[in-house]
């Protein structure tokens, strides 16, 4: 009888820790973070940007600049919905990230991937690092002014 039991307690813990583990992977695929997420990194990521002025309206031509390297840089892992294909789609990821972890993201690509959990969490998802891409301050602004239109900000 206490083998019997030993064994539904080693069945029930297993099956409770692997729903949680579930459940934070399709939360991670989503782009949404848990509590435990967002508490243990800042909502910014790491790096050096932390605070990024946004117009309320698109700037077209900074978005333009954006879409020529997406198309020379990005393109061959990401796709503008949000479907992913090497790397995450792009679909929403301006109402899923603020604007700093997303300059931060892509011009400090390596320290995110090793210090900010949400980036790690991606990384289980995708299990592909995405590569520097050598993002100037600029290029990284122009990037993402052209994910905001593809997030329909006009």
């Amino acid at each position: 009888m206490k083998k019997f039991l030993v064994i539904i307690a080693l069945l029930g813990l297993t099956y409770s820790c692997s729903n949680s583990s579930s459940e934070k992977k399709e939360n991670s695929a989503s782009g949404q973070t848990s509590a435990s997420d967002a508490a243990s990194s800042p909502a910014e990521g790491v790096g050096k940007f932390k605070h990024v002025d946004l117009a309320v309206n698109l700037d077209k031509k900074m978005a333009d600049g954006g879409k020529v390297i997406y198309d020379m840089k990005c393109a061959a892992c990401h796709k503008l919905t949000g479907e992913k294909l090497v790397g995450p789609g792009w679909k929403g990821v301006t109402q899923r990230r603020k604007p700093e972890w997303i300059m931060n993201f892509v011009t400090n690509t390596e320290e995110m991937l090793n210090k900010d959990t949400s980036a790690q969490a991606m990384l289980e998802i995708c299990m592909v690092k995405m590569p520097n891409q050598n993002l100037s301050d600029e290029d990284a602004r122009k990037m993402l002014e052209f994910m905001r239109e593809n997030d329909g900000v006009k």
